[in-house]
C-alpha cells in the first residue's frame, strides 16, 4: 500500500467522521448510501444526469410503492459524491423516507446541493475503492436496524486512485453489506472493453448484487428507479450479478 494513498484514505474516513451520525435510531427496511462520482471526468451532462436522476428515482410511483409495500414501510437513504481519496461532499445525511413527502423533501435538497459538474480542479481521480469504504463508514453509523444495507455506486469511470479495490469490496461483503452499481460508459466505448463488465467483475458483491447500464442518457432515471425498487423491496426473489 503507497503512504500517499493511505494518508489519502485516512483522511476520507476523518472526514466523513466530521459528518457525525445522522440518523436516528428508528428501524426501516432499507438503508441505501447513495456513492456518486463527481470526479473530473464527470461534466455538467453527466452531474446533471445523476443528481437528476437520483431525485426523480427516488420521488417516482414505482419507488413510493415498493417502500409502502414493506413491512415497516420506511427506509434510510444518505448521499455523498466522491472523487479521489480525500475528496468527497455530502449532499444528503441519513434520512428517513416513509412516503412522498419525505421522499420530496430528500429530493430536493439532492437537487439543490448536488453537484453540477462545475469546478472539477483538484477531484480528478476515481477511487471506487473509497466510495465503498465511506459507504461502509456511513452503514456503520446507522443507528437504527435495517433489513438491507446497500452501498450504491455511481459511476463513469473504473478505479484508478487510492487503495485497490477489491479490498474494500471485500471488507463490505464481510459485513453484511451489499454493493450495487449503475455505471456510466463513455459514448465512444470500446467494443473490446464495457465497463459494465468491470463493475461486475471487481466491485459488485454481497447478496442479490447487481450492475446495471442505462442505454442511453435519457435511460438513466429508469434505469436507477428500477435498481431502487428492486434495493428496497424485501419480497423479490435471488438476483443474480446481472449486467443491464
Amino acid at each position: 500500500m503507497e503512504a500517499n494513498s493511505f494518508l489519502r484514505l485516512v483522511g476520507t474516513l476523518a472526514a466523513c467522521v466530521l459528518w457525525g451520525p445522522q440518523a436516528h435510531a428508528v428501524d426501516v427496511d432499507a438503508a441505501v448510501v447513495f456513492a456518486v462520482d463527481y470526479s473530473a471526468s464527470v461534466d455538467p451532462e453527466v452531474a446533471d444526469m445523476q443528481r437528476n436522476g437520483h431525485a426523480a428515482a427516488l420521488t417516482s410511483p414505482d419507488v413510493i410503492d415498493a417502500i409502502a409495500g414493506n413491512h415497516l414501510g420506511c427506509i434510510s437513504v444518505t448521499y455523498f459524491e466522491w472523487s479521489s481519496p480525500g475528496r468527497l461532499r455530502m449532499v444528503l445525511p441519513w434520512t428517513r423516507i416513509c412516503g412522498l413527502a419525505d421522499a420530496e423533501a430528500a429530493a430536493l435538497v439532492i437537487r439543490k446541493k448536488g453537484d453540477t459538474g462545475f469546478g472539477r480542479r483538484g477531484r480528478s481521480g476515481t477511487s471506487v475503492s473509497s466510495a465503498i469504504d465511506v459507504g461502509c463508514l456511513l452503514l456503520g453509523q446507522f443507528e437504527g436496524k435495517a433489513t438491507k444495507k446497500v452501498i450504491d455506486i455511481s459511476a463513469n469511470g473504473e478505479n484508478n486512485d487510492g487503495l485497490p479495490v477489491q479490498q474494500s469490496r471485500r471488507t463490505a461483503i464481510a459485513k453484511g453489506y451489499t454493493i450495487n452499481a449503475i455505471v456510466i460508459p463513455a459514448v465512444n466505448e470500446s467494443p473490446h472493453y464495457r465497463l459494465a463488465a468491470y463493475f461486475t467483475d471487481h466491485v459488485i458483491g454481497g447478496p442479490q448484487a447487481f450492475v446495471m447500464t442505462p442505454v442511453a442518457p435519457s435511460d438513466y432515471a429508469t434505469a436507477l428507479r428500477r435498481k431502487l425498487v428492486t434495493e428496497i423491496s424485501l419480497n423479490s426473489g435471488p438476483f443474480r450479478k446481472v449486467t443491464y
